[in-house]
């Protein structure tokens, strides 16, 4: 007889299946803005498709100042769930493409709540929660985003820093980028984002224990898809997998790095030191 132990499912917690929908045009305006912070000539215009990664510039939640919290964040618990972690996130995730956003167009965004899971780590308490976004127009589904977001503790003021990753040392291609305080203060200006870590030097490193500003986990990853779209012939995109390794840092210059796979590419971003701060595998259309 075979004896078969299980583990009873853990009950969902309440903002699991939670949704919200906001709507947006995909203006030129902004799209040209962006351009202009990547130190770009504009060429963008109406009824072209919108570049990957850039729909952060659009359906963002219109949070009134009181609304926020002491690190500039959205406080939590209208939407994303409070789970008595102050600190949080975002870790990467995947997108998957069905057909371009079309600059000039009106969309709408479908957010919702999945798994929302606590855990004990070696550096403290953790919570994980992924979001999905569902970014359709009047035609129907045209981009999936899943997000992974990580909650945590404030860091121990004695707490050593984690141990880095080593970065793959074959590149095929490799571009260095040096990032500064008005390129991030734009950056967040235009996604309506204010979280202190990106412009408040003085607060980020007093309050959270960062060495200097903070480059955005997706402004990195708009680089990073970028420039391994234009080494691969400005293929089309079918998917991309993003995990955030660690931070890069404002002024510190940093590389984004890749190299061809079958059907698609992998990316990375790495200090000057070689460390590792994000990955990207990208799978191409066609």
């Amino acid at each position: 007889m075979t004896t078969r132990t299980t583990t009873a499912p853990q009950t969902p917690h309440p903002a699991t299946g939670q949704t919200e929908t906001t709507r947006d045009r995909i203006d030129l305006r902004q799209a040209t803005h962006l351009e202009l912070t990547l130190d770009r000539a504009p060429v963008l215009a109406e009824g072209y498709a919108l570049p990957p990664f850039w729909q952060y510039l659009y359906f963002n939640p219109k949070i009134r100042a009181s609304d926020l919290g002491p690190d500039g964040h959205e406080r939590l618990g209208r939407f994303l769930p409070d789970l008595g972690l102050p600190r949080r996130m975002w870790a990467g995730g995947r997108m998957d493409w069905h057909r371009p956003l079309l600059i000039g167009s009106r969309a709408e965004k479908t957010s919702t709540i999945g798994e929302v899971r606590l855990k004990q780590g070696r550096s403290g308490r953790l919570g994980f929660v992924t979001v999905t976004h569902d970014f359709a127009d009047a035609d129907g589904l045209c981009l999936t985003e899943t997000q992974n977001i990580v909650y945590r503790d404030p860091p121990a003021p004695d707490a050593p820093p984690p141990a880095p990753t080593e970065a793959p040392g074959d590149a095929a291609w490799s571009q260095r980028i040096t990032p500064d305080p008005v390129m991030l203060f734009r950056y967040s200006a235009l996604i309506f984002y204010g979280h202190r870590i990106h412009y408040d030097a003085d607060y980020t490193r007093e309050v959270e224990g960062y060495p200097g500003l903070v480059v955005h986990g997706p402004l990195t990853a708009t680089l990073l898809i970028a420039f391994g779209q234009a080494q691969s012939g400005d293929r089309p995109l079918r998917a991309a997998t993003i995990r955030a390794v660690s931070p890069l840092f404002a002024p510190e210059a940093f590389w984004i790095e890749g190299k061809p796979t079958e059907g698609g590419a992998r990316m990375w971003a790495r200090t000057e030191a070689g460390h590792l701060a994000m990955t990207i595998d990208l799978e191409f259309a066609g």
